[in-house]
């Protein structure tokens, strides 16, 4: 195999990107989890204002591996950081350093942007992988806990705004 390169994904890349995703999601036995689709990479990643960015690791010219991430703040750190999505490496790159050299690429960019931290939740179910960030240095926090609001419920909760406002006599 050749060397590991690495680089930042470019629109072109979208279909890539997806297919990492589903890539991860089929080995996980998830595929009814993703919804998106490469289009929607492509404009939520690569459009007038991008919600990620990625890196993309390479072999002999393909994709083999995605770093997928945003900025995000701390205001008790006072610090920027970074937080990382997904970290995906196909079956094919196991082992060959892929994700650890994802990961320092990230850590390297996010650095370079003035950020101090690097952040990421991974399915308490995913043993392999969270041996691979405790391998990779991240510790776990036991002092935090990841909530979620999606589907009705996100749609309730942001129509209430709405009725809020209106209560309140804003």
């Amino acid at each position: 195999m050749g060397a590991i390169t690495v680089r930042l994904a470019s629109k072109a890349d979208a279909p890539a990107v997806y297919d990492l995703v589903v890539e991860l999601a089929r080995a996980r036995e998830a595929m009814e989890k993703v919804v998106s689709s490469a289009a929607d990479i492509e404009r939520d990643g690569f459009g007038e204002n991008p919600a990620f960015e990625a890196l993309i690791a390479e072999i002999d010219g393909r994709p083999v591996g995605l770093c997928l991430f945003f900025g995000s703040y701390s205001t008790w750190r006072g610090q920027r950081g970074l937080y990382v999505q997904d970290l995906i490496v196909a079956d094919t790159a196991r082992s060959l350093g892929v994700g650890q050299r994802l990961l320092a690429e990230a850590a390297a960019l996010a650095q370079s942007r003035g950020a101090g931290y690097l952040r990421l939740s991974v399915d308490d179910d995913n043993v392999s992988a969270q041996r691979f960030y405790r391998r990779a240095g991240l510790k776990h926090s036991t002092s935090e806990l990841i909530y979620v609001l999606d589907d009705n419920n996100f749609i309730e909760l942001a129509e209430a705004a709405k009725e809020l406002a209106g209560g309140s006599g804003a």
